[in-house]
C-alpha cells in the first residue's frame, strides 16, 4: 500500500521522483501527457494510474513514486492543457483581450471534454495556470480596479466560460446517443413548444417567441454573455 502523506503536500513543490536511485525513467510531462490522451478518448473516469502505468509500459505502483495521489495525477492534466493556450502582446483594450481568452478557454474545453469536471479553485496554482494568471492580469494592466477584483472578475469570466462549454458538451453527448437526428429532436421540442404558445397561457412567451424567432448563434450568444459580465465589471 503506498503511503499518503501525513499533511497536505503540493504536487509542484515535491521532485520530480521522491527517494534515490537511478535517473528517473518518466516525467510529470510524460504521465499528464498519458492521462490526457486517456482522457480524451475515453473520458475522465476511464482515468485511472493503472490505466496511465500501462500506457507508458510501466508498474502501477511505480508510478505513485513519481504521482503520489489521483488527485495530483488531475492537476498535471490541467496544467498540461492549460499550456495550450497563445498570449499575444495585450491591444490596450482589455475587454477585447479577456474576450478573446474566454473563446480560447471555450475551444479548449470543447478539445478536451473532461476539463469543465476538474475546473476548482484548488487547481488553480500550477505552472500554466499561474501564467494565464499573470497573462490575464497583464490585460487588466489600465484597469483602475484593486488586485482583488481584478481576481474576481478572472474567476467570473472562468465560470461562466466553463458553465457554457459544460452544456454544449452535455447537450452533443446527449444528442450522439439519440436514435434520432439531433434536428428531429429540435423540431419535435420546436413542435410542441408553439402548441403551448398557441394556448394563450403563455402571453408574454408567445409574443417573445414571435419577435425574435429563428436559429440562435451560438457564437454570437457567448461573446454577449461574455461581454454583459465585463460591461458590470468596475460598477
Amino acid at each position: 500500500m503506498v503511503e499518503r502523506p501525513a499533511v497536505p503536500e503540493v504536487i509542484w513543490a515535491r521532485p520530480e521522483r521522491s527517494g534515490r536511485g537511478p535517473k528517473p525513467a518518466y516525467h510529470r510531462a510524460d504521465i499528464a501527457a498519458a492521462a490526457v490522451r486517456i482522457a480524451d478518448a475515453e473520458g475522465l473516469d476511464a482515468v485511472s494510474m493503472r490505466k496511465v502505468a500501462a500506457e507508458l509500459g510501466c508498474g502501477t505502483m511505480s508510478l505513485y513514486n513519481y504521482v503520489p495521489r489521483k488527485e495530483d495525477l488531475y492537476e498535471l492534466m490541467l496544467d498540461a492543457v492549460s499550456a495550450g493556450y497563445d498570449y499575444p502582446e495585450p491591444s490596450g483594450d482589455w475587454r477585447a483581450d479577456i474576450l478573446a481568452l474566454a473563446r480560447q478557454a471555450r475551444q479548449m474545453m470543447h478539445r478536451h471534454t473532461w476539463v469543465p469536471r476538474l475546473m476548482s479553485p484548488v487547481y488553480g496554482f500550477s505552472p500554466n495556470i499561474l501564467r494565464y494568471l499573470e497573462y490575464t492580469l497583464s490585460c487588466l494592466d489600465g484597469v483602475d480596479a484593486r488586485f482583488g477584483a481584478k481576481m474576481e472578475l478572472v474567476a467570473m469570466v472562468s465560470g461562466v466560460v466553463t458553465t457554457y462549454a459544460a452544456h454544449e458538451i452535455a447537450t452533443a453527448e446527449r444528442g450522439r446517443s439519440l436514435p434520432w437526428t439531433e434536428e428531429q429532436e429540435q423540431a419535435a421540442r420546436t413542435g410542441y413548444l408553439m402548441s403551448q404558445m398557441s394556448t394563450g397561457k403563455y402571453p408574454r412567451l408567445a409574443a417573445g417567441f414571435a419577435e425574435d424567432a429563428g436559429p440562435v448563434d451560438e457564437e454570437k450568444l457567448f461573446d454577449r454573455a461574455i461581454g454583459r459580465l465585463l460591461d458590470s465589471f468596475g460598477r
